[in-house]
């Protein structure tokens, strides 16, 4: 009986040293620090990192991309007439003073002739000039009949380059077909096209461009900026821009006006800048995402997962060495790039748990 008593006492004995080494080793200290005894396999399961200080932040804008005006032209019809030929479609891809489209055009039939007669008008002028002149050389025609023939010969001359003037602006010569063909002064490619075969177009009448020539390797955008933000663009600012196109590629771009007034129904200013470089996966009327560096005007990055919520407040966890970790409530800012931004309840120098934070929340809370 001693025998088997001894057993029993040295069995609970060795039950009761195990429940010890198996009761969590930790204290908590005014109801938001946990401390570990030293060798806890539970404070092995926890990593801490330092927090890095927030040198920039990024302010995004929304806008989309347009046709760059500087390498764009719409083309009117400088006549009225009707509507020949068509050479190309919306999309075809031009040459600078390819022809566009060929119209039958009575009022450059008119200037045609009024280039035709100035000519002759000059030849003949030129002629009697130069019999005027033998004439006075053998002392039978006045000095009055020379000076004469020598001003109509200057005014014919002047007629004749006004109207030689006039057809080159239409790209003709002084041949009469009535025919005048659109060309395009760019090339690029045809973006828009309003008009039809057999159409009777008037340029008292054009509401629109008959074509609307660009080229598509040199766009704009434009961006909404909210009046807060104003300070921070400026003609010359770099910035990124992201479409859903390029995934998340991003190109870069550069804002070259900033508009004088605000808009009264957004109460946000228009922001304008060229994107630099070529990207066929680019195009006009795109909506874009515009991101600016700017400085950030405080407080630290933390990985996004080391920040928990707990009510309506927000938590860390700070290491403070030695076994303690702290909870410690702070002030979110924005989230970028995997970080959250803290404004407030850090310094400098915290390290903050973003593995185990649900552990030291459960142990907190099996003391409360």
């Amino acid at each position: 009986m001693r025998r088997l008593a001894l057993i029993v006492l040295l069995a609970a004995a060795a039950c009761g040293e195990k429940e010890k080494e198996a009761a969590p080793q930790f204290t908590v200290e005014q109801h938001s620090i946990v401390v570990f005894a030293p060798g806890s396999p539970q404070a092995s399961s926890i990593t801490s990192v330092p927090i890095e200080p927030r040198r920039d932040m990024a302010l995004r804008f929304n806008g989309r991309l347009v046709w760059n005006e500087d390498r764009t032209v719409r083309i009117f019809a400088p006549f009225a007439g009707r509507v020949l030929s068509i050479a190309v479609r919306p999309g075809d891809r031009v040459k600078a003073g390819q022809r566009l489209a060929s119209l039958a055009a009575p009022e450059l039939g008119v200037v045609q002739s009024e280039a035709r007669k100035a000519e002759q008008d000059y030849a003949l002028a030129e002629k009697n000039l130069a019999r005027v002149q033998e004439l006075f050389m053998a002392g039978v025609a006045p000095a009055k009949d020379l000076q004469t023939a020598q001003a109509d010969v200057a005014s014919k001359q002047a007629d004749r380059n006004r109207t030689r003037e006039k057809l080159k602006l239409y790209g003709k010569s002084d041949t009469v077909d009535q025919t005048l063909a659109l060309k395009s002064p760019i090339a690029g490619v045809v973006v828009e096209r309003n008009l039809n075969p057999g159409q009777e177009v008037r340029p008292d009448n054009q509401d629109k461009a008959l074509f609307v020539v660009s080229d598509p390797t040199q766009l704009w955008f434009l961006l909404d900026v909210a009046e807060k933000d104003v300070g921070v663009v400026a003609p010359g600012t770099e910035i990124s821009i992201g479409t859903t196109s390029l995934g998340t590629e991003r190109v870069r771009g550069r804002i070259t006006y900033v508009a004088d007034v605000v808009d009264p129904q957004t109460r946000s200013v228009k922001v304008r800048g060229v994107v630099e470089g070529t990207n066929e996966r680019l195009k006009a009327e795109m909506y874009v995402v515009a991101e600016v560096r700017v400085p950030a005007p405080g407080g630290f990055l933390v990985p996004a997962r080391a920040v928990y919520l707990r009510g309506e407040q927000h938590y860390v966890f700070v290491d403070e060495g030695n076994g303690r970790y702290a909870r410690r409530a702070v002030l979110p800012g924005p989230l970028t790039d995997g970080y959250q931004v803290v404004l407030q309840g850090l310094a400098a120098t915290d390290k903050v748990v973003v593995d185990g934070s649900l552990l030291l929340e459960r142990l907190l809370a099996s003391k409360d």
